[in-house]
C-alpha cells in the first residue's frame, strides 16, 4: 500500500496521490457544491448522487454536471480540469417539500445543447422526468394524475413570477399518494438503446420497467405472473390498455441498493440488501447467475468495460470480483475500514499491452513516460481483449483498473492483474479461454447460482489442484494476501457457459419496441401477448406468490460453498492507494478521460486531475481568484 509522507498524520486529509501512471492532484479550484460552499449537514438526509452528460456544445464544453444535495438539486456546466468553477450561475436549480431526491440518470442518447431528459428518483417513491436546460418538469411516474395536474398550474405561476432572474429555483411539493410503491426509490436509469424505457428499484426490494410515453393510471396496478425463479418472480401488468409499469420484479429480501447493465446492455447485475448479487438476462428475464457476500447487505455494483467482470461492495467491508463467464468469486479486496458505498471501473487506464509483461523499478514517478492511458485505450481496451480468445494472437497483458469509495471517507484504487485472472497459465504464453464444467457438478442454469441451502449439494464440492471436484477432498491451504501472486486453487467447477439463449419470445425488448400505434391495435385481441407462457391469476394469488418467492437463505449453508467461498480459499487484494480524502462518508466515485471524480455527504463534489492533465488547470485556476479554497 503505498504511503504518503511518513511524518504527516494518518488522519490527515490527501490533496494528491501517487500511482503507477504518476500523481494525481485535486483541484480546489474545480470543487462543486452548494453556492454558499457551507458544509451541509448530512444527518437524516440521502447520499449525495451525480450524474454527467455531453450535450455536444459547439463551444467545445459540452460536459453537464447534476448533483442532489439534502432536498436541493442542481445543474451545473462542468468545467473539469479546464477552468474554476463557477457556482453562482447554475443552469437550474430546484428545492423539494416533503421529499429529497435520492438519484438520477441522464439520456445520453437524446441529449442536446437545447434538450436533456433527466430522471430523478425520491425518497417518497415518486420519479420526475425534467429538463434542466428548458426548465421544464414533463411527467410525475408514481403519484396520482389528478394531483400532479394541480401541482403543475402552481409551478407554472411561479415560474412566470421569476423570468427575470438569471438563477431559477423551483419549489416543488409532491403529493403523498404513490400508487405503485411507497418506499424510497434507491436506482434509476434508463435501459441502454432507448430513447424511453427506464428502470427504477425500491427500498421495497421490487424493481419497475416503465415507458415514458405512458401513463401510470389512476388507480393502483394488478399484475398477473409472468416468470418465477428461486428467490424472483416477474409479473406485468393487467390492464385494458397499456400502462405504466410495464413489468415489475420481485427480486430477494430487503431493498435492491443498485443495479447496473452490462456494457452490451443485454444484462442486468443487481444487489440487495440480503446480500445477494443476481445478474438477469434482461430480454429473456431469466436469472443467470448470483454470488453472496461475505456477510451484511451489498450496497453497490459495476462491470468491468469487457462484460467480463462484475465487482460488488457492501457492508462486510471488502470489494468482491466475480466472473460472469465462470459464475465464481475469483478475489477479494481488504483496504476499507467500513462500508463500502461505491465501486467503479477505470476504463481509462484499464489496459491490454500486445508485448511481454515488463519488468519496472525505480519510484513511482518513474513510471509516468511508460504508462500511458486515455479515450484511445479506454475505446479499444474491449476489442483487444478478445484476442485472448485466439490461439494464433500475440501475447497479451491484461490489467484491471477499479476503484472504490466507503463511509471510512476513503479512496482505495485496485488493479485486477493476470495473475488473478488466469492463475495456471504462464504470463508469456497466449491463453485460449475454456469453460470446465466437471460431471459432478449440476448443470448450467440449476439452483446452486441461486440458492446455497437448496438440496445440500454444493456443501460437499471442494476445490482441488487439478480442476476436479472430489466430496472427500480438503479445502487447499490459506492464500498470500497479495495483489500480485497467483491463485493456489482451480476453482473451475461448476463454471457456466457464456452461450444465452435470447430466443425466447417473452422478451421484454419485443414488447418494449412496440410503437403506441401497434399496442392501440392490438389492444382489441382479447388474450395478453405474454398470455401464452402463464395463467390468469388473480392480484390475491399474485401476493402470495410475492411471499413464495421471498424464502430466507441460511448464511452459514453458503460460506465456503462457490456462493460464498472461505476467504483462504481465493486471493485477498491489497490495494494500490488508499488515502483518506474527505471528512465525511464518500457516496460518488466516476473514472473521466482526464480526472477523477468524487464526491462526499458534506456537498461537496471534488475533481482529480490525472497525471499530465494538472499543467492546463493550473494555469486557468491561477487566472480565477474567485474560487474559493474548501
Amino acid at each position: 500500500m503505498a504511503a504518503e509522507g511518513g511524518g504527516k498524520e494518518i488522519n490527515e486529509i490527501k490533496t494528491q496521490f501517487t500511482t503507477r501512471e504518476g500523481v494525481y492532484k485535486l483541484l480546489t479550484h474545480s470543487e462543486y457544491s452548494r453556492p454558499n460552499r457551507v458544509p451541509f449537514n448530512s444527518q437524516g438526509s440521502n447520499p449525495v448522487k451525480v450524474s454527467f452528460v455531453n450535450v455536444n456544445d459547439q463551444s467545445g464544453n459540452g460536459d453537464r454536471i447534476c448533483f442532489n444535495v439534502g432536498r436541493e438539486l442542481y445543474f451545473y456546466i462542468y468545467k473539469g480540469v479546464r477552468k474554476a468553477a463557477d457556482l453562482s450561475k447554475p443552469i437550474d436549480k430546484r428545492i423539494y417539500k416533503g421529499t429529497q431526491p435520492t438519484c438520477h440518470d441522464f439520456n445520453h442518447l437524446t441529449a442536446t445543447a437545447e434538450s436533456v431528459s433527466l430522471l430523478v428518483g425520491f425518497s417518497a417513491g415518486q420519479v420526475q422526468l425534467i429538463d434542466p436546460i428548458k426548465k421544464e418538469t414533463s411527467k410525475l411516474f408514481n403519484e396520482e394524475v389528478s394531483r400532479d395536474k394541480s401541482k403543475k398550474k402552481k409551478r407554472k405561476k411561479k415560474q412566470k413570477s421569476r423570468e427575470k432572474k438569471v438563477e431559477m429555483e423551483i419549489t416543488l411539493e409532491l403529493a403523498s399518494n404513490r400508487l405503485i410503491d411507497k418506499s424510497r426509490v434507491t436506482c434509476v436509469k434508463w435501459v441502454p438503446g432507448s430513447e424511453s424505457l427506464f428502470l427504477v428499484t425500491h427500498s421495497s426490494g421490487n424493481m419497475y420497467l416503465y415507458n415514458m410515453e405512458h401513463t401510470c393510471g389512476t388507480t393502483a396496478p394488478h399484475y398477473l405472473l409472468l416468470k418465477q425463479g428461486e428467490n424472483y418472480s416477474v409479473h406485468t401488468c393487467k390492464s385494458k390498455s397499456t400502462r405504466n409499469p410495464l413489468l415489475k420484479w420481485t427480486v430477494g429480501e430487503g431493498a435492491l441498493n443498485e443495479f447496473s447493465f452490462s456494457p452490451d446492455g443485454k444484462f442486468l447485475a443487481c444487489v440487495s440488501q440480503d446480500g445477494f448479487l443476481r445478474v438477469f438476462n434482461f430480454d429473456a428475464v431469466e436469472l443467470q447467475g448470483t454470488m453472496k457476500s461475505y456477510f451484511g447487505g451489498l450496497l453497490c455494483v459495476c462491470w468491468s468495460p469487457d462484460g467480463k467482470y462484475i465487482v460488488t461492495g457492501g457492508e462486510d467491508d471488502l470489494v468482491t470480483v466475480w466472473s460472469f463467464v465462470d459464475c465464481r468469486v475469483i478475489a477479494r479486496g481488504h483496504g476499507h475500514k467500513s462500508w463500502v458505498s461505491v465501486v467503479a471501473f477505470d476504463h481509462y487506464t484499464t489496459s491490454v499491452e500486445d508485448a511481454d509483461p515488463m519488468e519496472f523499478s525505480g519510484s513511482d514517478e518513474d513510471f509516468q513516460d511508460q504508462i500511458h492511458f486515455g479515450r484511445d485505450r479506454a475505446n479499444s481496451s474491449q476489442s483487444r481483449l478478445s484476442k485472448r480468445n485466439s490461439t494464433d494472437s500475440r501475447p497479451v497483458q491484461v490489467t484491471y483498473r477499479f476503484g472504490s469509495v466507503g463511509q471510512d471517507t476513503q479512496l482505495c484504487l485496485w488493479d485486477l492483474t493476470e495473475d488473478i485472472l488466469f492463475p495456471h497459465l504462464p504470463l508469456s504464453r497466449t491463453r485460449t479461454h475454456t469453460n470446465v464444467m466437471n460431471a459432478t457438478s449440476p448443470p448450467a442454469g440449476a439452483d446452486v447460482a441461486a440458492g446455497g441451502g437448496v438440496g445440500g449439494g454444493i456443501e460437499s464440492i471442494s476445490p482441488s489442484t487439478n480442476g476436479t471436484n472430489t466430496p472427500g477432498n480438503p479445502l487447499p491451504t490459506p492464500l498470500p494476501r497479495s495483489n500480485s501472486l497467483p491463485h493456489s486453487a482451480a476453482m473451475t467447477a461448476n463454471s457456466k457457459s457464456s452461450v444465452m439463449d435470447n430466443t425466447i419470445a417473452t422478451g421484454v425488448s419485443k414488447f418494449a419496441t412496440l410503437s403506441i400505434h401497434d399496442r392501440k391495435e392490438r389492444h382489441h385481441e382479447k388474450d395478453h401477448k405474454w398470455n401464452h407462457s402463464m395463467g390468469h391469476i388473480s392480484s390475491k394469488s399474485s401476493d402470495k406468490l410475492n411471499m413464495l418467492t421471498k424464502t430466507k437463505t441460511d448464511p452459514a449453508k453458503t460460506l465456503g460453498t462457490l456462493l460464498c467461498p472461505r476467504m483462504e480459499d481465493i486471493p485477498l487484494l491489497e490495494p494500490l492507494i488508499c488515502k483518506k480524502i474527505a471528512h465525511e462518508r464518500l457516496t460518488v466515485l466516476i473514472f473521466l478521460e482526464d480526472c477523477i471524480v468524487t464526491a462526499c455527504q458534506e456537498g461537496f463534489i471534488c475533481t482529480w486531475a490525472r497525471p499530465g492533465k494538472v499543467g492546463l488547470s493550473s494555469q486557468n485556476q491561477a487566472s480565477s481568484p474567485s474560487g474559493t479554497v474548501v
